[in-house]
């Protein structure tokens, strides 16, 4: 496995993380669970989005400041 792809999956992970405690912090969960018949399959595809978000931030965030550190 690359080196590029380590650090991509390993800031991956932790941005992931760190957007998912925000929603927790905010209560995005318990909103979610309250949310009556079929807007809670919606309002969780918007949880899952925002933590995939946050995933794909920190691991390209992380990628640019590799290749900066490289040259």
């Amino acid at each position: 496995m690359g080196t590029s792809l380590k650090v991509f999956l390993w800031w991956f992970i932790v941005g992931a993380t760190m957007a998912l405690a925000v929603i927790m912090v905010q209560g995005g969960f318990r909103e979610a669970m309250q949310t009556p018949g079929s807007v809670w399959g919606l309002k969780l595809v918007e949880l899952l989005t925002t933590i995939l978000g946050g995933g794909l931030l920190g691991g390209c965030v992380a990628l640019i400041l590799n290749r900066i550190k490289k040259s």
